[in-house]
């Protein structure tokens, strides 16, 4: 069965040990007379590892089914595992099971100094997608398995998953006999059918140290990352008004990467053009086509000098050939296809961001395209079956003449790399065409193909002719190339060398025409903004990021309107990234040099090796930066003293909307992100919900503390709600949490409150619940206030109400429909109807649901696994008690929303 989006699957194998107990268990569980085993591999859409592995293990069909989380996929098959008949259950986790997070009260930013995230706060493993419930699926399948083989990613986020997924199943697997070995390792570079297979015949063990080695780098992110995050938020946000940007974030790896952006801003604007001038001379011979010669000199910085040596050129007619140089040279092919280098190409020359790449060259590893993207060797081992990859393209209309040649003349061994000791180098691992991959995929393919054949082509071999000539005192030369032998450039025609650096044949003493000699001014020019490309070759240099982390980084600083994609994929500072980059040198440099962060990098390296003990790595690291941390606070000042001449004051920004219901004086809305409402009289700011437009609803006041209300609208195809400013950053009630508008607050007689206008559990999430949009009319509109289900029902209806009684079916709230007569859709004339949204025939024609994911059981048409929960789940909206539980499920809701 193939999954919808990219996941790994893990493989957990359960065996019997041949003892009569497990053995009649095994019997009575799986109708055979074997163990059986469960595994976790990687897996995508259109490719899937469990087919492989079994025409790897020589074994029939599987059986297949859909976990209970609705996401992962089960395929259990009969097969060998150690010389035993067993029973094979593959199954999946997507990406990582565990985050690491701080408890509870240390994610409240008003109440916690940033300090205490170095040391003071605890930290908490938890599930990464709480609603995937991935630690009881993984449990559920394990349960009296004995043995368990782990085919996630071979890099050290793989490993570390791997420890994710045995912490969570090892308390439910049998317990082994005698020490036996029970725990395994698959360790494969590309999804086919010998890499699998060979995978299975030499399993291994999960890497400890590798894993340990990813579990400090996010601790050290998370703190370091965390307290200097808050505490450059909270301080600037407060102060600036037009900083444009929800979050002024810090981090270990971002920041130093942003600082190669400003570097070469800075650069730029304090480049001073200079003038200089050159010699510039043209001959021919006969009716040749004429040469344009360098001077030797190359260039002079005073006029008056170049002028000098012009006349003194100008005094001759011809020019002399001194020599004629011919040299047989080779451009060499290119070594193998390392991540980063794939990344700088794509960025170049194919126009794809790293993290765009990245996506692609993924789906393509996991589709079965290529080999495993994220590697840093350029070196292919000795047993590398070469040949094999290449016969794979050998029928591609696009290279096939270039890769049977090669087939038929021999290949030619790759260069000497790199061997970083992690996977081969990326490799074609069978042939597609543009149909199959789609645009993106097809590009990056193509070029990782052209890259693998050009690899093991010949070198490109040409004449160099270089041709010296005098004219008068003064020398000049011209250099051409003519092409011998075009190796690899056939399949790779953007390095092959051009026909116009062809030069005339000429001899020592023969003598060509000046047709033209002048004197050029120009001026050295600044160098332009950073490519990406040429970022990502920084950070690889000073050991920013890692092969996998580098797109990340890059992107982060983008989203976080630090510096924005020009043209050619120049990577250009904004003023908040230039002014931050500047105050970080001003207060501490090694904030932003690449120096501290690189050494971290090796620490971590150490402890991946085993050479370096985690906690101390941990803890030296964590004293450092929470030295700089105290000292980077205290010396704040600093950087202000630079947001104040590029940033205005909040109370300067924004223009009036709503009253503040303390001094009841207009509040100005700021929509610079993250928006937000200020008060300049009590000098408070007010949160508001982002990604959408804000007006003032009606100017109605909220009963509990008279601020104006707002209402929020995402686009009139999407939800709005209104909201108090205040109460939607301070909950009047236990129940409500930071961020709820007027659509989730349980207040008992505010009219907008969901106690008035809650209509029933939403048909797509576990929590939400309907909530009738006032201002939505005549296209009148219900939507969920917790996810984006909207439901349009009663177009141009004259009145839309949500009535105090409820359904006796489902218990949700009733709905009070008035049409004019003219255009009432009611039967038999009538202009009013009361009923159930969910459950009244007379309403089914009139709804329509919009915007969801149509994954609810009852969308499917199936059963689902929420028996007796109906429209009304949960409680009836009133006051604090909230709703009412359910009679049963509207099973009728599928035909009126399918």
């Amino acid at each position: 069965m193939l999954l919808e989006q990219h996941v790994r699957f893990v493989c957990l194998y359960s065996a019997t040990n041949n003892y009569a107990v497990v053995k009649q268990r095994m019997v009575l569980e799986f109708g055979g007379s074997g163990p059986s085993v469960l595994t976790i591999a990687r897996i995508n859409t259109k490719f899937d590892i469990s087919s492989t592995v079994l025409q790897a293990k020589g074994v029939g069909s599987c059986t297949s089914r859909k976990g209970f989380n609705g996401a992962c996929s089960i395929h259990e098959y009969n097969g060998g595992f150690s010389g035993q008949n067993v029973r094979f259950k593959m199954t999946s986790v997507c990406g990582h099971v565990m985050t690491l997070d701080f408890i509870g009260k240390y994610n409240n930013w008003d109440k916690v100094d940033p300090a205490e995230l170095f040391s003071k706060a605890p930290t908490e493993k938890k599930e990464a997608n709480p609603k995937l419930n991935m630690v009881k699926f993984l449990q559920a399948e394990a349960r009296g398995c004995d043995y368990v083989v782990l085919w996630l990613d071979c890099d050290k986020e793989g490993e570390n998953i791997c420890f994710e997924v045995l912490e969570a199943i090892m308390p439910v697997l049998n317990k082994s006999y005698a020490n036996e070995k029970t725990i395994f390792r698959a360790k494969f570079s590309s999804i086919t059918d010998t890499d699998i297979c060979n995978a299975m015949n030499r399993l291994g063990e999960p890497n400890r140290n590798e894993a340990l080695s990813v579990d400090a780098r996010q601790e050290l992110d998370l703190r370091i990352g965390c307290a200097f995050t808050r505490f450059q938020t909270k301080y600037f946000q407060g102060k600036y008004g037009n900083l444009d940007s929800s979050l002024i974030s810090f981090g270990p790896c971002q920041t130093p990467t942003l600082g190669f952006c400003v570097e070469r801003h800075d650069k730029i604007q304090s480049f001073k053009p200079e003038p200089y001038w050159i010699i510039q001379a043209k001959v021919s011979k006969g009716k040749e086509v004429a040469l344009t010669l360098d001077w030797d000199r190359v260039r002079v910085f005073d006029r008056e000098v170049g002028q000098m040596f012009l006349n003194i050129v100008k005094t001759a007619r011809e020019a002399k050939v001194e020599s004629v140089i011919k040299k047989e040279k080779a451009k060499q092919r290119p070594l193998a296809l390392n991540t980063v280098e794939m990344l700088r190409v794509a960025s170049s020359a194919l126009g794809m961001g790293p993290q765009h790449t990245m996506q692609v060259a993924e789906r393509l590893y996991t589709q079965g395209y290529i080999s495993y993207p994220r590697t840093e060797t350029t070196h292919y081992p000795e047993n590398f079956d070469l040949k094999a990859a290449l016969r794979q393209q050998a029928n591609n209309p696009f290279w096939s003449e270039s890769v049977k040649a090669l087939l038929s003349e021999g290949i030619n061994r790759p260069r000497k790399g790199n061997d970083a000791g992690d996977h081969p180098p990326i490799t074609p691992m069978r042939s597609a065409t543009e149909s199959e991959l789609g645009s993106d995929g097809w590009r990056l393919y193509e070029y990782i193909t052209r890259h693998f054949i050009a690899t093991v082509s010949y070198d490109c071999k040409y004449l160099q002719t270089s041709i010296a000539f005098s004219i008068s005192s003064e020398n000049f030369t011209c250099t051409g190339k003519t092409l011998l032998s075009s190796g690899f450039t056939e399949v790779m025609p953007w390095q092959s060398i051009a026909k116009e650096e062809s030069l005339p044949s000429c001899e020592r003493g023969e003598v060509f025409v000046l047709d033209e000699v002048k004197l050029l001014e120009k001026q050295t020019n600044p160098p332009d903004y950073l490519t990406e490309a040429e970022l990502i070759s920084l950070m690889e240099k000073h050991g920013i990021g890692t092969d996998a982390s580098i797109p990340v980084h890059i992107n982060n600083i983008c989203q976080r309107n630090y510096v924005t994609v020009e043209s050619g994929r120049r990577l250009k500072p904004t003023n908040l990234g230039i002014v931050l980059v500047h105050g970080y040198y001003k207060i501490d440099a090694e904030l932003v040099l690449p120096t501290i962060r690189s050494a971290v990098e090796k620490q971590l390296n150490l402890i991946a090796q085993g050479k370096a003990n985690f906690k101390q790595v941990l803890q030296f690291t964590l004293d450092i930066f929470k030295r700089k941390f105290h000292y980077f606070v205290d010396s704040i000042a600093g950087l202000d003293e630079l947001m104040e001449v590029s940033f205005s004051p909040i109370a300067a920004t924004g223009k009036p909307l709503s009253r503040c219901g303390k001094c009841h004086r207009f509040m100005k809305y700021i929509q610079a992100k993250p928006s937000r409402l200020h008060c300049s009289h009590c000098d408070e700011t007010y949160s508001l919900p982002q990604n959408g437009a804000i007006k003032l609803f009606k100017e109605l006041r909220c009963p509990l503390d008279e601020f104006e209300l707002v209402l929020w609208s995402s686009g009139s195809r999407g939800k709005s709600y209104p909201l108090c400013p205040y109460c939607y950053s301070n909950p009047p009630f236990r129940d409500m949490k930071k961020g709820m508008g007027c659509n989730e607050c349980t207040h008992p007689t505010c009219q907008h409150s969901l106690n008035n206008l809650g209509i029933g559990q939403c048909v797509e999430c576990e929590h939400g619940v309907m909530t009738f949009d006032t201002t939505s009319g005549p296209k009148w509109k219900m939507a969920c206030n917790k996810c984006n289900v909207v439901v349009h029902f009663f177009e141009n209806a004259h009145k839309v109400r949500v009535s105090s009684d409820c359904c006796e079916s489902c218990e949700a709230s009733l709905v009070i429909v008035d049409f004019n007569k003219a255009k009432s859709p009611l039967p038999g004339d009538e202009t009013q109807h009361t009923g159930c949204v969910f459950c009244d025939p007379v309403f089914q024609d009139l709804v329509e649901l919009k915007h969801a994911a149509m994954k609810h059981p009852m969308h499917r048409g199936g059963q689902g696994r929420r028996q007796g929960r109906g429209r009304g789940r949960g409680r009836r909206p009133g006051g604090r008690g909230g709703l009412k539980k359910p009679k049963d499920k509207m099973a009728a809701l599928a035909a009126y929303f399918v």
